[in-house]
């Protein structure tokens, strides 16, 4: 069963973000007591901001969590964790009492990128501590021996303070500050000495933010430490729906586009500049020889390129990855300064597409391509069998859930669209 809840007037969104805009006219500088001491005392305004606020942080906080939450318990942690309980060269270096050894195995560890920190302890003696300086999420672990005794401890991290901060300020066009002991830690945002409360409104430097904040803790030691999200008040307004679930959708929307423009933008464009500086690749292609030009794309893929086309004089030399896969990249591709051909590349495909809206924002997506009103080819389904037909926007029912729909609407590859269906659960949590 579908109900549409589209169509809807903007007059009440407008009245919200006017009322935003009437209690950011009254802000004052204070940094401790938050906003109430200078906002307008027009009660509707108050409420607005307050109801809008607070749907706008939650979201965004719980997508903070989620995270943070990569650090602690995903396939990053099992990766990491895997790759130190098998490492051999860590393993003898162990059993041999041999810091430098087990120095260099932990260094090789780091250079996989599954992991920013480690630390090998036996009998209350470090091994080896490589990694950067701050970091968060310790994991714990046991080496063990050829004949299957543990022979040390470990710790690891997969998130280093900075790498953390930057993903969630990324992914929710936020600030964000790390606080221990009423300070603001490891270059983050900071906020005034002291311990704000776990979630509120303050305002620093003249601007007035909204915030929430959640547990966390420090690597190597386990510390606590406080994750506080802000976002500024004029950044909210643009969020606020004349309903909560609107407010909602308006959010995660936001959230669901930007996990897609992550698949085209700084990360894609430091693959292209690699696969265009590669030798083997550019010889064959200005030879115009499709078997090396095959060879070398297999060269390039699996290093976070998923799918590599490549032509030249109106020719398609070779196209090798999977079968669906999005947010295509085109560069041309020059040798000695003449361009000899171009090149389609992609990072991401739709199952790590579906994974990423999954892991970091709990939605579930259904992607659709050959467009044809009538009869779309369903491409990938996170939902579960049998959809049937899902709303542009609105509610959708599912098997006794509810959930919010819109429409994210991407580039296949090589080209022509492709149409994501992402889906809210409603309550979301």
């Amino acid at each position: 069963m579908v109900l549409r809840v589209g169509n809807r007037s903007k007059a009440p969104r407008a009245a919200i973000i006017c009322a935003l805009l009437a209690v950011l006219a009254g802000c004052g500088s204070s940094t401790t007591g938050g906003l109430s001491a200078g906002v307008s005392a027009d009660p509707a305004a108050q409420t607005a901001l307050s109801a809008c606020s607070t749907a706008v942080l939650d979201a965004l906080g719980h997508i903070a969590k989620r995270v943070y939450r990569e650090g602690v318990s995903s396939e990053r942690t099992g990766a990491a964790l895997s790759f130190v309980a098998h490492s051999i060269p860590l393993r003898e270096a162990v059993e041999r009492d041999d810091p430098r050894a087990a120095r260099a195995a932990a260094q090789a560890l780091l250079a996989t990128g599954h992991m920013t920190n480690l630390r090998v302890v036996r009998d209350n003696q470090t091994l080896a501590d490589v990694g950067g300086t701050h970091a968060l999420a310790p994991l714990h672990g046991s080496i063990i021996s050829a004949s299957g005794t543990p022979i040390a401890s470990f710790i690891a991290s997969v998130w280093a303070d900075n790498g953390f901060v930057a993903e969630t300020n990324g992914i929710t066009q936020g600030a964000t500050a790390l606080r221990n002991g009423g300070q603001s830690i490891a270059g983050s945002f900071a906020l005034p000495s002291g311990e704000p409360p776990a979630q509120g409104t303050i305002t620093i430097n003249k601007v007035a933010y909204g915030y929430t904040s959640f547990a966390a803790e420090a690597y190597p030691t386990g510390n606590r430490l406080r994750v506080y999200l802000l976002r500024s008040i004029p950044s909210i307004a643009p969020l606020c729906g004349a309903t909560p679930t609107d407010t909602l959708v308006n959010t995660l929307s936001r959230v669901a586009r930007l996990i897609y423009a992550g698949e085209t933008g700084a990360r894609a464009r430091a693959k292209v500049s690699r696969v265009q500086h590669n030798q083997p690749l550019l010889h064959a292609v200005a030879a115009r020889d499709p078997v090396a030009t095959r060879a070398a794309i297999e060269g390039l893929l699996n290093e976070h390129i998923v799918r590599l086309r490549v032509s030249a004089a109106g020719r398609l030399l070779s196209d090798v990855g999977g079968p669906y896969v999005l947010g295509p990249v085109r560069a041309p591709l020059r040798l000695n300064g003449r361009q000899i051909g171009n090149m389609v590349l992609s990072i991401q495909d739709d199952e790590g597409y579906k994974r990423l809206a999954g892991r970091l924002a709990g939605l579930d997506v259904l992607m659709y391509m050959n467009l044809n009103p009538a009869h779309p080819t369903l491409v990938k389904n996170s939902l579960g069998p049998s959809p049937g037909p899902v709303p542009a926007s609105g509610l959708y029912h599912y098997r006794g859930r509810t959930f919010a729909v819109f429409t994210l609407h991407a580039q296949a590859f090589p080209s022509g669209p492709l149409r994501i269906a992402v889906l809210i659960p409603i309550p979301y949590s």
